[in-house]
């Protein structure tokens, strides 16, 4: 099911013996627009540690009670490697994060993660920890923080519509579908959704995004309602007004 990351943010984080905070925001990779950690705020807990969870780690979430459950212990979470608050993760990080955890990674393999497309798969495999691609001391993780995201411009070609406000991923797969865009500068009150896919360009020092369509385009496209999910049929609509192909349909 696709949901808004927003509703997320601030969930309750319920492991196996205890809470361990709250939800405080995401970190996707860039290229393949998958969210790899949720980052919690442990409050009380861990006073000035940014603790990160991966989807391979979180159960179903608990839409009516805003919980998330995490099927770690406590001990366990607050034993795994430290980061500190404002540093980006490196690949050097996340090799050491992983093998504490004794999960192959997820950049090993054909699929988003790993060999397939859930991350769940991962926690289950019984193989050896797979080989890193990249040397541990070098790469890129090109991990980006959706709250940092969530501001950006989107240029279209003939001028600016709006800024990120949210996102919307799949709770199965953790894959960011869209980015939801506030025109309320351009066009008050109207919501639009427009998939990573279909950008053109990232400028992260300039905070823009550039997509290769018209204002006109963007305007007459199907309006998002926040306050309803992104049905499969709204999503048809989205993807043949924009003459775009169907992800859900690809071999």
């Amino acid at each position: 099911m696709l949901r808004s990351v927003n509703e997320i943010t601030n969930f309750v984080l319920k492991a196996r013996d205890g809470e361990i905070g709250r939800c405080k925001d995401f970190l996707f990779d860039d290229e393949q627009w998958v969210v790899r950690y949720m980052v919690a705020d442990t409050g009380k807990w861990l006073p000035g540690r940014k603790v990160l969870v991966s989807p391979i780690s979180l159960g179903e979430p608990e839409w009516d009670s805003k919980r998330l459950p995490v099927n770690l212990n406590t001990e366990t979470i607050e034993k795994a490697p430290g980061i500190e608050e404002d540093a980006p993760v490196s690949r050097q990080y996340e090799s050491k994060w992983f093998s504490y955890y004794r999960y192959p990674y997820y950049w090993s393999g054909g699929g988003i993660w790993g060999g397939g497309i859930h991350p769940g798969a991962l926690a289950s495999e019984k193989k050896e920890l797979a080989r890193a691609v990249e040397d541990e001391g070098s790469g890129d993780s090109h991990l980006r923080s959706a709250g940092e995201i969530t501001g950006y411009h989107i240029q279209a070609k003939d001028g600016e519509i709006g800024h990120v406000e949210d996102f919307v991923l799949d709770d199965e797969t953790w894959v960011i579908r869209y980015m939801v865009v506030d025109t309320r500068n351009w066009l008050p009150g109207r919501k639009v959704l427009i998939a990573p896919a279909w950008v053109e360009s990232f400028d992260w020092a300039k905070q823009k995004a550039e997509v290769d369509l018209t204002r006109q385009a963007v305007r007459n496209s199907p309006e998002y309602d926040p306050a309803d999910y992104v049905r499969r049929e709204y999503e048809e609509h989205l993807h043949d007004y924009y003459n775009r192909p169907r992800y859900w349909q690809r071999a």
